[in-house]
């Protein structure tokens, strides 16, 4: 129930990138704890994220077209769009390249989970990597789909 991610904003486009993985998601609630439902692809996905930086409690459970219906279907402006490229790093890590669409049209973060933050502390990331943003909570999907990107 503990994710353990790093976030990087993006340098460059990796030639070659894998068919992406189009993701759609609203959020409920954003503050203090995110709570969210996703389209990935075909996958209906409710998901609560808890906490902040490098290592956040994280519970997601599949939906029925139902549930996930009655809940995309509540009022909120704060949506997401975005097409996902998992790139393979080598030595165990994948990238999770996400294109934002929409009103992020042209962003990009790159992020990585580890399995503890051993292996977090060690990831040297790829030259195509930008600067850090895994403690900047500006840089969150919730945050964005609220406040937009940052300035």
């Amino acid at each position: 129930m503990i994710e353990i991610e790093r976030r990087f904003l993006v340098e460059r486009v990796p030639d070659d990138l894998p068919t992406p993985v189009r993701i759609e998601q609203a959020y409920l609630v954003t503050e203090p704890v995110s709570v969210r439902v996703r389209r990935k692809d075909s996958a209906l996905i409710l998901t609560i994220k808890a906490g902040s930086g490098l290592a956040r409690t994280e519970i997601e459970r599949d939906l029925t077209d139902e549930e996930f219906d009655a809940l995309w279907q509540q009022p909120t402006e704060l949506r997401i769009e975005k097409r996902r490229h998992e790139l393979d790093l080598g030595n165990g890590h994948t990238a999770e390249l996400d294109l934002f669409d929409g009103d992020l049209s042209g962003r990009m973060i790159v992020e990585v989970e580890f399995p503890d933050t051993d292996a977090a502390a060690r990831f040297d990331p790829p030259d195509w990597f930008g600067t850090e943003v895994t403690d900047d909570g500006r840089y969150t999907n919730a945050a964005l789909a609220r406040h937009g990107w940052p300035d």
